[in-house]
């Protein structure tokens, strides 16, 4: 397994969401520019997140999203 340049895009969004409340989701415009764009969509195709252009985290994205936060916060540490 690699990580793909699709893999860190989706990781990246998945880093945005604030794990501290599950009220507050995110809104990602196409301004935002395609690898972006392109990360949500595939996110909520996958069943991360409740909307195609962002939203909320499902319970799966909640999951995932605090191993990817607990991830980043660990490396960036060392």
């Amino acid at each position: 397994m690699s990580w793909t340049p699709e893999i860190v895009a989706e990781l990246e969004v998945l880093c945005l969401y604030n794990l501290d409340s599950t009220l507050e989701g995110i809104k990602v415009h196409s301004s935002a520019g395609a690898e972006r764009v392109a990360a949500v969509q595939r996110l909520f195709e996958k069943g991360l997140i409740s909307q195609d252009d962002g939203g909320y985290l499902t319970s799966l994205g909640l999951e995932t999203a605090a191993h990817a936060q607990a991830v980043l916060t660990v490396l960036e540490a060392n």
